[in-house]
């Protein structure tokens, strides 16, 4: 891509972000599919484009795990993002970076293995919600193999409801497992998936080091 290729797209990522950014990042705060937000935003938006602003949201604000969780990642440090309204009004929100991108994690989470070999779906659904009133809900993931051959297609998802099929579907999952807190929507995708001879995952408890398979 030349210069002006690049300074094109660069215009083009501004305008979305001014149009649309905060928006976006509102709705996917409150769950909503990139279905769902792509119908209740002001202004028109590429279905694509906001799968991927949803994604990176959803990986700003660690609801999703690229790595394992568990790792002591290096210290961070707050930054002070402009961002703009649809109307060209201009606010600041915080996030996190690292303060030393190079640098490796300093250990990692001793997890105690166990296996939960529940038989119903009501089974399950009482231990998600155990471990949610056990650990609290930020520092509690499942882990998601939706990206991986074979898994997370529509056939695969055709016992969940629809708004839960969208709102898997909706991502641009990447090809490897990565791992989503165990918000209330994601307990109940858990929980309408679980017996399905190809859904194999596990839970995550931060506070406690649990690592429940399934």
């Amino acid at each position: 891509m030349g210069r002006q290729g690049y300074f094109y797209q660069a215009l083009s990522d501004f305008t979305f972000e001014a149009a649309c950014g905060g928006e976006i990042r509102h709705f996917a705060g409150l769950g909503y599919t990139v279905k769902q937000i792509v119908e209740a935003l002001s202004v028109p938006a590429p279905f694509g484009k906001v799968q991927q602003a949803v994604w990176a949201y959803l990986a700003d604000t660690r609801i999703l795990l690229l790595e394992e969780p568990g790792g002591r990642e290096a210290p961070t440090r707050p930054v002070f993002v402009r961002e703009y309204d649809k109307y060209g009004k201009a606010s600041f929100r915080k996030v996190n970076v690292p303060m030393d991108s190079g640098r490796e994690k300093t250990g990692q989470a001793r997890w105690q293995e166990r296996t939960f070999h529940g038989d119903t779906r009501r089974a399950f659904a009482e231990l998600l919600s155990a471990c949610c009133n056990k650990d609290s809900t930020p520092d509690a993931y499942l882990s998601c193999s939706f990206g991986l051959p074979g898994q997370g297609g529509e056939d695969k998802l055709a016992c969940l409801q629809e708004r839960q099929r969208d709102y898997i579907l909706g991502l641009p999952w990447s090809a490897k497992t990565v791992y989503h807190r165990l918000t209330p929507w994601m307990r109940e995708i858990a929980a309408g998936l679980y017996g399905q001879a190809w859904y194999h995952e596990s839970i995550y408890l931060l506070g406690t080091e649990e690592k429940i398979t399934f």
